[in-house]
């Protein structure tokens, strides 16, 4: 009896200090790794320096992928870990005695902090926080719903359209939120045998997650790519907002209409008709005014970033400006932003920072033969690997971990990889791999938020998630790789 209630008690005190127990063997494991002889790892020319940034990387992939602690605090911590281990300002113990060539500036990993692509998604949140403030978003979707009518299939799409177009400039957390309060009138007019309840709840994560693909700012993995692919000291390759979206708006849409036609015969309707109500709206006044023209005027701007010559990462800053002066938004909204999301991005930055300036990226390319890889294999395999991990992680997190591998790979295969559009198209692939990852209600923040509603079943999602997502990366790499193959990512 004594034994069984010692048992049970060491089971508790495990699981009250599970996070714990994880966070210590993942950090001793990193530690071992970061300590071992140089030769262990099979790279020629392999630094001290160079092998704490392996460690750092494992300790930072397994820490996203156990979610020990919320994948922001990870973020951070990467960012204080290669401050103290790996700068020219870090611990005495630690840094002394090594070449300033070899150790990161502390400015470089501090700046990934204020790293454009993080003021791009600064004004996209701003744009976000001042519509749902002023009540302009229930004004749009309003006015942007009304023309579906009250055919059920067709509001099915009209809300799927809708969500898409949203999550296009607002964080599909958010849109899929505000979405389904405006979807709760519609399914209360429905009967509970109704089918078409489950293809309605299905709709809104499924165009929140796809319109997202659409533009630089819709989700975090299309900013952390872009990042890599128009780095003046890597790729170059000068991919602005107004591209982006060309390319991506029409595979998005074509992913909606398959969706739409999945839905409507998996989940056939048998109600003849729905009346949508939303309640709400904008204030009159003159802010709403300046919102209203703030926002038409970022959006162009966006769109055309070649013809202004004022590129997309300027022009987030912006309605910053604006809505700042005017006193739409004050102090007490910047708390409302999302900075996890921000500080999340921050750290993938910096350990892309940390694989390229301490020339690990370069080692890895010289020892792993990168150049004798199938590159169809290697594309692919790398979109299929993000959609992966991303079914169980934070897409932002997936794309943080694969994007600088996928960077050393790419430097590595030259010619053959050339011929298919270059590093480019491999990590706007591995990018919009991570928008097709929504099998699950783990999966992405709103795929959580339309299960726990209790209309949909985790075999529904799960079935449709895969089904959809297999469809949208078959379509997504048969667009980039066509394009690629014209040298426009070359």
């Amino acid at each position: 009896m004594k034994q069984r209630d010692l048992l049970n008690k060491t089971w508790r005190l495990i699981r009250r200090y599970n996070r714990y127990i994880k966070v210590g063997l993942i950090s001793l494991i990193a530690l071992i790794i970061a300590m071992l002889p140089n030769e262990v790892f099979g790279i020629e020319g392999l630094t001290d320096i160079q092998q704490r940034v392996i460690a750092i990387f494992l300790w930072a992939a397994c820490m996203w992928i156990i979610e020990a602690v919320p994948a922001w605090t990870t973020s951070l911590l990467i960012i204080v870990i290669m401050l103290l281990t790996i700068s020219d300002s870090g611990v005495s113990l630690l840094v002394n005695g090594y070449d300033k060539s070899e150790l990161l500036s502390y400015k470089v990993i501090m700046n990934t902090f204020a790293n454009p692509t993080v003021m791009l998604f600064m004004g996209g949140f701003i744009l976000a926080l001042v519509a749902s403030k002023s009540g302009v978003d229930v004004s749009m979707a309003r006015a942007m719903l009304k023309p579906f009518g009250s055919n059920p299939r067709v509001v099915l799409f009209g809300f799927m359209l809708v969500t898409a177009v949203f999550s296009m400039f607002v964080s599909n957390t958010a849109t899929a939120a505000m979405m389904l309060t405006f979807l709760a009138p519609v399914l209360r007019q429905l009967p509970p045998s109704e089918k078409g309840t489950a293809a309605l709840a299905l709709a809104i994560p499924i165009g929140a997650n796809i319109g997202g693909l659409a533009t630089p700012i819709g989700t975090p993995p299309n900013g952390i790519a872009l990042q890599y692919i128009n780095d003046v000291d890597g790729l170059n390759l000068g991919i602005d907002f107004g591209e982006w979206t060309l390319i991506m708006t029409p595979l998005m849409l074509a992913i909606l209409i398959i969706s739409w036609l999945y839905l409507s015969l998996r989940y056939p309707f048998t109600a003849k008709k729905v009346n949508l109500t939303i309640i709400g709206g904008a204030k009159k006044g003159w802010r709403t005014y300046v919102i209203y023209g703030t926002l038409a005027v970022t959006i162009l701007l966006w769109m055309f970033e070649k013809v202004t010559g004022i590129n997309s990462y300027v022009v987030a800053l912006f309605p910053i400006g604006v809505f700042a002066l005017t006193r739409i938004i004050k102090s007490s909204d910047l708390k409302d932003i999302d900075w996890a999301c921000l500080w999340m991005v921050a750290g993938g930055f910096a350990l892309g920072e940390g694989m390229s300036k301490t020339g690990l990226a370069a080692a890895l390319v010289n020892t792993i033969p990168f150049d004798t890889w199938p590159a169809l294999i290697v594309m692919i395999g790398g979109g299929l690997i993000c959609w992966l991990l991303s079914q169980f992680i934070s897409n932002s997190a997936a794309t943080a971990l694969m994007v600088p591998i996928m960077v050393a790979v790419g430097s590595g295969m030259g010619p053959s990889l050339g011929i298919y559009g270059g590093i480019g198209t491999l990590l706007i692939g591995v990018a919009m791999s991570a928008s097709f990852a929504m099998s699950l209600p783990i999966s992405t923040p709103p795929n959580a938020i339309a299960y726990s509603t209790g209309l949909i079943k985790t075999s529904q999602m799960f079935r449709t998630g895969m089904t959809i997502g297999i469809i949208s990366l078959v379509l997504g790499y048969l667009l980039i790789i066509s394009i690629g193959k014209s040298g426009y990512f070359g």
